[in-house]
């Protein structure tokens, strides 16, 4: 198990999802969202090249600045994602994924294609639980 005081004198070591202590939870937490994943995808998409802030929010529909904002923040906090800052009125800010982060892209994108293929099914899952709860 790695807990955050041993974390320093442990590295490498692996968490354990089912201790509430273990740090793991928080990553997953933060490398489970949908923006995460959007976001991720899209500086993948655009690996090597750097993607403005304003570009990414155009190639993520529905997410809000702030959320889009949110989210960079803790993926370049866990060394996910790089940030670059040219000085300018208004700072063109950019983005790009780093080696840990294409790394996370690989499983994100078994994740998102496991989601498309068996879509349908779960759709008909549900269907069925909002039936089978209407009748009951």
């Amino acid at each position: 198990m790695t807990t955050r005081g041993s974390r320093a004198a442990g590295r490498g070591a692996r968490g354990d999802l089912f201790d509430p202590q273990c740090p793991t939870r928080q990553l997953l937490d933060r490398i489970g969202t949908k923006w995460t994943s959007m976001a991720v995808k899209t500086l993948a998409d655009a690996a090597p090249d750097e993607v403005r802030f304003a570009d990414l929010r155009r190639r993520m529909p529905g997410v809000s600045q702030k959320m889009l904002s949110v989210t960079l923040r803790n993926l370049t906090r866990d060394g996910l994602v790089s940030r670059r800052v040219e000085p300018a009125v208004p700072p063109r800010v950019f983005y790009r994924l780093t080696g840990l982060g294409l790394s996370l892209e690989v499983a994100l994108a078994g994740l998102r294609a496991w989601a498309e293929e068996h879509m349908a099914e779960i759709d008909r899952a549900n269907e069925a639980a909002g039936r089978e709860a209407d009748e009951g």
